[in-house]
């Protein structure tokens, strides 16, 4: 029962995220659809500023109001607020649908936040990596990119037609739905799974 309740407990943080998945890659990565002046895409209904943070920008989405409760129950509000910069993979919050009843509370217990904190550092990239630094990374590795997340663990990115594909360390796979979302501190990318670390 543990096991269950664990792994429900880091299936369900990964479903903590960013945006409306409306809008798929193309060409690159260049995002036609979903855009608002300046270039930046419209996320979770909001526009997205790069000239406001990671956490300033996810307030003001109504699809992210699930990823602010845990990133501040996880205790990393003033990191992604930090210089950083981070590449962020963000599930969206209509992924919550999917979960069990009662998940996303046990997700935000106290008891539970060093798994919450892993789960969601999982997501994280050091560094500033949009969609042409990623596809450059998969190019040079023949096809694939290894990538190492904050909280140690490896993704592994590739491409599949136009769009970037991350595969997590259990195997499972998410697709990157909306691009280069650009933050004073970093950049995020909607992605369309979970992703889940050993």
């Amino acid at each position: 029962m543990k096991k269950l309740t664990l792994g429900a407990f880091a299936l369900a943080i990964a479903f903590l995220g960013a945006g409306s998945a409306s809008a798929q890659m193309s060409n690159g990565g260049s995002m036609s659809s979903n855009k608002m002046m300046g270039g930046n895409p419209m996320v979770g209904g909001a526009a997205m500023y790069k000239n406001k943070d990671i956490i300033d920008n996810a307030v003001n989405s109504k699809d992210h109001t699930t990823l602010v409760a845990a990133v501040k129950a996880a205790g990393l509000v003033d990191t992604l607020k930090g210089k950083g910069p981070f590449t962020v993979f963000a599930p969206t919050n209509s992924a919550f649908d999917m979960l069990p009843s009662g998940a996303v509370n046990m997700l935000l217990m106290p008891e539970n936040k060093a798994m919450l904190t892993k789960v969601l550092t999982y997501h994280v990239v050091a560094g500033n990596m949009d969609s042409k630094k990623l596809m450059k990374a998969i190019k040079k590795g023949n096809g694939k990119a290894m990538l190492t997340t904050v909280s140690g663990d490896m993704l592994t990115a590739s491409m599949s037609g136009n769009n970037i594909m991350l595969m997590d360390e259990k195997g499972g796979t998410a697709m990157v739905t909306i691009a280069n979302v650009k933050q004073s501190n970093g950049v995020i990318h909607v992605i369309d799974h979970v992703l889940m670390p050993n």
